[in-house]
């Protein structure tokens, strides 16, 4: 059973924007993986709580999310179905009316949106669902459950029932219990920003459902094709003297030996430290990583005086 977004983030169905946004920040500093390295529960967590937030700091989303529950993404089809309905007894009983949708299914309502239905014929329709992930998640592979939602009649009016237990849009009767069905949408590694992966059947809903991806910005890398761009900090004197520094990458951390005297700013590149080529046979991008040297904060009166060496040496 999907969580309420409320509770996943401490708030009030009555919460402002800044109440949300508080409860997020708070939720995500405590859950983030890097914080929690290794803790699948609070993983888990984080990323409910990001996909609450995601909708609950949208005020359009949000209006949806109240009104339709864990439907809100199906809202504006729902209404449509509703005014379709209210069309349909209006004609009577020659016209098509909501008796007509039976359990053709989610896509089958799509594709009668569409006008591409007959009576009792509906045309194999596709349907879309909009699935975020995280880097780490794009670049490993992952998984989503899916809850499809099949149409029942109303016992009062025949028309459809819209939501698990919700009363019918149509006459305002109460209604038959939709009957969810479930389908695991597997991702493969490698997925980009606004691909579309097919899935497969829909679980006899009558057409194929396709994932449209998002990805979330990530604070550390930055993603440009199959290549990772990231910074890797090393003190003033790695970089003058030479030495090796720490590079952290999606799956851990590398040594990265460092020249004497590299510049601020260079760019090495990592080969196979990227993301996977999607359906590239295990090949990968490059990870890149963008030297930064961090000055100290404060120096020891020995530290201070070697300085004023060196600077008298380059005068």
């Amino acid at each position: 059973m999907a969580k309420d977004y409320y509770q996943l983030l401490g708030v009030s169905r009555g919460a402002s924007q800044k109440e949300i946004k508080q409860a997020y920040r708070k939720l995500a500093r405590k859950l983030h993986p890097d914080v929690n390295p290794g803790d699948k529960a609070s993983e888990a967590r984080f990323k409910q709580v990001n996909a609450a937030y995601e909708v609950l700091s949208d005020a359009e989303k949000r209006k949806k999310y109240d009104r339709y529950g864990d439907q809100w993404e199906h809202a504006d089809q729902i209404e449509q179905a509703r005014r379709q309905g209210s069309r349909a007894r209006t004609a009577g009983s020659e016209g098509f009316g909501f008796r007509d949708l039976g359990d053709m299914g989610l896509d089958g309502l799509f594709d009668l949106f569409r006008g591409g239905a007959r009576r009792g014929r509906p045309r194999v329709a596709t349907a879309d669902v909009a699935v975020e992930l995280t880097l780490e998640e794009a670049c490993q592979g992952t998984s989503r459950v899916l809850q499809l939602q099949g149409m029942e009649p109303c016992a009062t009016c025949g028309g459809s029932g819209q939501i698990a237990g919700a009363v019918c849009h149509v006459c305002q009767g109460q209604g038959a219990v939709i009957k969810p069905r479930r389908i695991e949408a597997k991702i493969p590694p490698g997925v980009g920003e606004g691909a579309r992966v097919h899935i497969g059947g829909s679980g006899g809903l009558g057409g194929d459902v396709y994932l449209r991806v998002s990805l979330r910005p990530h604070d550390r890398f930055e993603r440009r094709g199959d290549d990772l761009y990231t910074d890797a900090s090393v003190p003033l004197t790695i970089a003058v003297l030479g030495g090796e520094a720490k590079v952290r990458t999606l799956t851990g951390e590398v040594a990265l030996k460092v020249p004497h005297l590299t510049q601020n700013g260079k760019l090495f590149r990592l080969a196979g430290l990227g993301m996977p080529h999607l359906n590239g046979g295990g090949k990968k991008g490059a990870l890149y990583a963008r030297l930064k040297v961090v000055l100290p904060e404060k120096l020891s009166e020995k530290e201070e005086k070697l300085f004023e060496e060196l600077k008298s040496l380059d005068g």
